[in-house]
């Protein structure tokens, strides 16, 4: 590794998909990890099933990996090669991708900068949610169309934020995150999640229902659950008939959490609307009504950290290598008990 610090810092190897740490980590970021660790940020690992020689020889006296999106999977034959690893700091969000049992087994502490990445993802949901309420995605396109004065008062009679309900399904970092952001605005908040209760969801500032009541009750239902076995289309036909009139549903979860086709019928019906930053298959087939509905806005899985966004995750990570570096717990620890039930 390139020269740096004292000998006692701890030895860091950067383990990502190319071009990540390009966009990851600017100048300053650099700087500061040249200063914390000991480190050759040029030479990033991208596979470690056949490393090329320089990751090899980095990755058997490396001390901890920061990796990113792209990183390659730590098999216990990786961790065979690095008998000095002890620790993993992610830049990013779910570690599901990369941290196998046999991290666990070897005892390694991991971190993530989940919570980082939750707050655009939230910042999106909420623009979503307010855009939802004016109708926004329909006017639009409506207004494109009629290119003429018209009486928009008239046709959004029953539109607006004021006193509408917001079903949020799961207080995960993001659906706490949104919850949060929600509590200027004159709205009602649901919360489903079946591993809190009532009074946990009044702390959070909002009235904890079951998923079909929260149906029922919403104008707009927002999803933040992790895709797991038991919530693969847990919003299903059934459910979205629960769904009032007029409603709104917003994913930037994960696309397995809806029925699609049903969904799709719902919206060619023009009964819902839905904004969707995340669909199954991830991009939809290119004569899907998808693209051309009215009612529906459709974006490119664009709601997490992106452009400058991904320094907070790199922060984040450095924050968490400075810990690492003196000794000290990490603040965004991964708890294998809790990733079962996380995205």
């Amino acid at each position: 590794m390139a020269d740096g610090p004292p000998m006692d810092r701890p030895e860091v190897l950067l383990a990502m998909g190319p071009g990540v740490a390009d966009r990851l980590l600017t100048p300053e970021h650099r700087h500061r990890l040249a200063a914390l660790v000991r480190t050759d940020p040029d030479l990033v690992a991208h596979d470690l099933t056949d490393p090329p020689p320089a990751v090899a020889t980095a990755l058997s006296t490396a001390d901890a990996l920061l990796t990113c999106w792209g990183a390659p999977v730590l098999s216990a034959e990786a961790l065979a090669a690095a008998p000095r690893l002890r620790a993993v700091v992610h830049a990013a969000g779910s570690v599901r991708h990369h941290i196998t049992d046999a991290c666990w087994e070897r005892g390694l502490t991991v971190s993530s900068a989940a919570a980082a990445n939750a707050l655009p993802v939230a910042e999106y949901a909420l623009a979503a949610i307010l855009f939802a309420a004016k109708r926004v995605p329909a006017v639009a396109r409506r207004y494109a169309a009629l290119r003429a004065p018209h009486d928009w008062g008239a046709e959004l009679a029953g539109a607006g934020a004021y006193r509408r309900t917001v079903g949020v399904v799961g207080a995960s970092r993001v659906g706490r995150r949104v919850i949060a952001l929600l509590r200027p605005f004159d709205l009602r908040v649901l919360l489903y999640d079946p591993y809190i209760d009532d009074a946990g969801a009044a702390a959070l500032g909002a009235v904890r229902m079951d998923l079909d009541q929260l149906c029922r009750a919403s104008d707009t239902v927002t999803l933040h659950a992790p895709a797991l076995p038991e919530t693969e289309g847990m919003i299903d036909a059934r459910r979205l008939a629960l769904l009032r009139d007029g409603a709104t549903l917003v994913n930037t979860a994960r696309g397995v959490l809806v029925d699609g086709p049903a969904l799709l019928a719902e919206l060619v019906s023009g009964r819902l609307s839905a904004v969707l930053d995340v669909t199954e298959p991830e991009v939809p087939p290119a004569d899907s009504p998808l693209y051309t509905l009215p009612n529906v806005l459709l974006t490119p899985h664009l709601a997490g950290s992106l452009g400058g966004e991904l320094h907070r995750l790199a922060e984040c990570a450095l924050d968490e290598l400075e810990r690492f570096a003196t000794g000290r717990p990490f603040a965004e620890a991964v708890d294998r008990e809790a990733l079962g039930r996380l995205a």
